[in-house]
């Protein structure tokens, strides 16, 4: 069976809530995409010169300290906003180089991957990373192996649950017999979920991906989601935004809604690693 946790939540509070943001900036547009055009490098552009600080100045006005998944492409691309994170006590959290899929790659190649990602982080003055999030939101066979030797101590990249954190499992599959679960590993899975990432539901993509679904419908499904989580015991909320998406006008103003919401019905609002040091056996 898979092994789970619980977070002890202080005292008043009914459920641990991360308000992740993946700060891509350009880097997904290259990595994910290969989209490298004028139009859609302005609009990684927008995410680290208007939609980043327009969240710094929102949780400084709330009083929340967030998890910034940055990958060392913005780092080293956007290194003063960057810094600003950091100077506002935001934990900051490895999200790859270029927002590359690891699902293929060879061993050597995921751990060139990986350092060059901590050097750019390091040349920020970030402390070293102990909370992982894949680009992809996938991992190939090599990937807990190497945040293990990395010193991670937790992850956000997969959907084993939902709203309580867990130890994964690898999984040898097998198409025309069960499959075979091993040993959990030592990396907590602080667990992810495409219904609460922003960038699916409204970003467009030119012939592929239509976007663009109204703010309400999405904080109505967001508030649910947390409503569930609220009857829960030791339950984690990891909700993913990004600063190109969730930082246009009529996003974040749905976004801040969705704050107050959460905040007025017990929210504790922790980053990654607080929650990852919060989780004891369930």
């Amino acid at each position: 069976m898979q092994k789970q946790g619980r977070v002890i939540i202080p005292e008043g509070k009914k459920v641990a809530v991360n308000l992740g943001i993946d700060f891509d900036a350009q880097s997904i547009w290259d990595g994910s995409f290969k989209l490298t055009s004028p139009a859609y490098e302005s609009r990684g552009e927008f995410g680290a010169e208007v939609g980043a600080p327009r969240l710094l100045a929102l949780f400084k006005k709330y009083g929340i300290k967030t998890t910034w998944f940055i990958p060392g492409h913005t780092a080293d691309t956007f290194p003063e906003i960057c810094k600003q994170v950091l100077a506002d006590g935001h934990e900051i959290g490895c999200h790859g180089y270029v927002h590359e899929n690891p699902t293929n790659a060879t061993l050597e190649e995921e751990t060139k991957v990986m350092a060059m990602a901590l050097h750019s982080l390091e040349k920020l003055g970030a402390p070293k990373p102990v909370t992982y999030r894949s680009p992809y939101w996938d991992f190939s066979p090599n990937t807990i192996s190497i945040l293990e030797k990395n010193g991670f101590l937790y992850d956000s990249s997969l959907m084993g649950n939902d709203l309580h954190p867990y130890y994964p499992r690898p999984v040898e599959v097998h198409s025309d017999s069960a499959n075979i679960f091993g040993e959990p590993t030592k990396i907590l899975e602080l667990p992810v979920s495409w219904f609460l990432d922003d960038f699916p539901q409204t970003e467009y993509l030119t012939g592929g991906q239509e976007g663009q679904r109204p703010a309400q419908d999405i904080f109505d499904r967001w508030a649910a989601i947390f409503d569930y989580a609220c009857t829960l015991e030791g339950a984690c909320y990891m909700l993913t935004c990004h600063p190109q998406t969730i930082g246009r006008a009529h996003m974040i103003q749905m976004y801040e809604k969705l704050i107050q919401y959460m905040a007025e019905r017990g929210a504790w609002f922790a980053t990654a690693a607080e929650i990852g040091a919060a989780t004891v056996p369930k």
